[in-house]
């Protein structure tokens, strides 16, 4: 069995992500059960899904201790999911701030010193600087596939099985965009 969060706002194609993992483990033949959080999704909330796979999965979410992965789309969000991450799994955190609500309208402050926070706790954290990724990709918006492409690095499955779930997700005039924004992910390091 395997548990992977997918975390960030609305916007940042969470959903998406979750999707095209989905599509490969059930391309593959495992069983696949996902569970969706939109919460205030529309106006930059928080949004989750859940994904898990195997040769039998009962229950699409996932209890707290037993996530193999935690892919953090916004790094505020990572500190939502931390308690979900199993004591050998491994965090991916892209390092863009999206200031929340409370920080935009001054009630709070975003706190600074996350990466280390984690680091501290997490054996195998993984954050990563997307930035120049996207630039090169051609759009922002293929946040969550440059993302999915720095998972798959963890996970069992060919690059065509990645891009069979692209091409078959993705409308077809961003599909090239997103194959490209995928091996970028692959291709990323992190700190």
């Amino acid at each position: 069995m395997v548990n992977v969060i997918f975390a960030g706002v609305g916007g940042q194609g969470v959903i998406l992500a979750s999707k095209v993992l989905m599509e490969v483990a059930k391309d593959r033949g495992y069983d696949v059960k996902e569970s969706e959080v939109h919460g205030m999704a529309q106006r930059g909330g928080s949004v989750e899904c859940n994904v898990r796979y195997g040769e039998k999965v009962y229950s699409p979410l996932i209890e707290k201790g037993t996530a193999d992965y935690v892919v953090s789309l916004e790094e505020l969000e990572i500190l939502r999911k931390i308690d979900y991450l199993s004591p050998d799994g491994a965090v991916i955190v892209n390092r863009e701030k999206i200031d929340p609500a409370p920080v935009q309208t001054g009630a709070m402050s975003y706190p600074n010193d996350i990466q280390e926070w984690i680091k501290s706790r997490v054996k195998q954290a993984h954050f990563v600087d997307t930035v120049g990724a996207l630039k090169e990709a051609g759009s922002k918006k293929a946040l969550n596939i440059v993302m999915l492409g720095f998972l798959s690095r963890f996970l069992e499955f060919t690059d065509e099985q990645w891009e069979k779930a692209i091409k078959s997700l993705v409308k077809e005039k961003f599909v090239e965009m997103n194959l490209k924004a995928f091996k970028l992910g692959r291709e990323m390091k992190s700190s």
